[in-house]
């Protein structure tokens, strides 16, 4: 086998594992059919929210940058699985998984692919760039969209409050004011409907 073609062979078994992602499920149901989506669907998303609304990001930011962060940003899932943004319980130990996870799979790549991606990846955990916030931004938006869009069907399964929100939406506002805003005012209404209460005891049991 030639370099060329073992070359070719990497990219190929990377390209092929990288499917595994389509069987990723996430807690959001998707807008219409209320199927949960899966976590190559949610990066999909994301890129084509970074090409619509790359204007309102608070810094200036390199598009094909961002959109290399949010398709690359999940792939640990493929190993790690999702982790539901209201469960502390499985949050704890979920770098060290995903960093396990990313030295798997971006090692099925030739070196200098694998160390590109691998940076990739650090950079958006890291957030220490305009690109990496603008990406965070967004992918805690969607989920917000689809929470609200769906009739707070998964905020009301896991009970989760207006103040668990808030705190979760913090990074939209410091990625995008304008964005930031369109939140805060979907929160107000969520509150109005019940959808999100102060607490799960006072909320009114025909919500």
């Amino acid at each position: 086998m030639t370099m060329e073609s073992e070359r070719l062979a990497q990219q190929l078994q990377f390209i092929l594992e990288i499917d595994r992602l389509k069987g990723v499920l996430r807690r959001s149901l998707l807008l219409e059919s209320k199927r949960r989506e899966n976590s190559a669907e949610h990066s999909w998303h994301l890129a084509m929210m970074a090409l619509v609304l790359a204007e309102h990001a608070n810094e200036s930011v390199d598009l094909l940058h961002t959109l290399k962060l949010l398709l690359i940003h999940d792939i640990v899932e493929i190993d790690a699985g999702d982790t539901y943004a209201y469960d502390d319980d499985s949050h704890e130990g979920k770098i060290d998984r995903e960093r396990t996870a990313a030295i798997r799979i971006f090692g099925l790549l030739p070196p200098d692919q694998a160390a590109e991606m691998t940076a990739l990846w650090e950079e958006y955990e890291a957030l220490e760039t305009p690109e990496a916030r603008f990406a965070l931004a967004l992918d805690r938006l969607m989920p917000f969209f689809h929470n609200y869009h769906t009739g707070g069907i998964t905020w009301c399964e896991n009970r989760v409050t207006r103040a668990q929100v808030e705190d979760r939406m913090t990074p939209v506002g410091q990625g995008s004011h304008a964005l930031g805003d369109v939140v805060a005012e979907i929160v107000e209404q969520a509150a109005a409907s019940g959808l999100l209460p102060l607490s799960w005891s006072e909320r009114p049991e025909q919500i």
